[in-house]
């Protein structure tokens, strides 16, 4: 459960950077890759902590 709730946290926010977009007009292309370019890299820095922890507390075979 905490996992769908993660994952409707992180639709909320690619539609808030959509809507956010069309709102910009002209400059919309430029925030939207701004946007979408900062919440991929918060989520890629996440996922490599995620693994990282994964992988310290996997015993050694």
């Amino acid at each position: 459960m905490k996992t769908f709730a993660q994952f409707l946290l992180f639709l909320l926010i690619a539609l808030l950077a959509i809507v956010l977009g069309v709102i910009l007009g002209d400059y919309a292309p430029w925030y939207f890759a701004w946007l979408v370019g900062t919440v991929m890299l918060v989520l890629v820095a996440a996922a490599g902590g995620a693994w990282l922890d994964t992988q310290e507390s996997e015993p050694k075979a």
